[in-house]
């Protein structure tokens, strides 16, 4: 049985709110898909919006689609330095206490109190991808990755819902560090 699990590295981006959305680029607005994702109904959007920090800012950073219940900038710790943000590791969704930006878009600008993590590594599954793994929504799993960086990733949380596919998601610090890039695989091994 295969137990590979395919490998997409996340670049920085930010998933706006249609309040947030709004206030960026206009009343009514709507996201323009680009390109889809890996995952189900997800996609980097056309529209782009500048990332501030104290030290200094990206100017184009991705929005990705659909709209959200709330507003969430992911970042890498290379990326939080580079700006001179603090930022915690955490699942996507929790931003409460969480790291402080402000978004520039054409027609405003939003300043977040609270919205900006490190995504932890996690991998997305398919309920029977779960099983066939033998693991369960929420559980950590240590993760072994191939090449001539190998290593083990620990504190790997699995992310189980009908509309996911079978992908692990990792930023690009950590892709670097490993020598990964999207399409490579990794293995559980506990």
């Amino acid at each position: 049985m295969d137990k590979t699990i395919p490998v997409g590295v996340s670049a920085r981006h930010v998933h706006l709110s249609q309040k947030d959305l709004e206030i960026l680029f206009g009343e009514g607005y709507q996201l323009t898909p680009k390109k889809p994702l890996s995952q189900p109904g997800q996609y980097a959007a056309e529209e782009t919006v500048e990332v501030v920090g104290p030290k200094r800012s990206f100017p184009t950073v991705r929005i990705l689609g659909p709209v959200r219940g709330q507003t969430q900038v992911e970042l890498s710790l290379t990326d939080c330095f580079t700006i001179g943000v603090t930022a915690p590791v955490r699942e996507s969704g929790d931003i409460k206490g969480s790291g402080s930006v402000t978004l520039v878009g054409p027609k405003g600008q939003v300043t977040l109190e609270e919205g900006v993590i490190v995504a932890g590594r996690h991998i997305h599954m398919h309920p029977d991808d779960a099983k066939r793994f033998g693991v369960t929504d929420k559980q950590r799993v240590r993760v072994k990755t191939e090449g001539e960086r190998a290593m083990i990733m620990e504190n790997v949380i699995v992310r189980v819902r009908d509309d996911f596919a079978l992908e692990m998601h990792i930023d690009t610090d950590e892709a670097n560090a490993a020598g990964l890039a999207n399409g490579a695989t990794v293995t559980i091994i506990d």
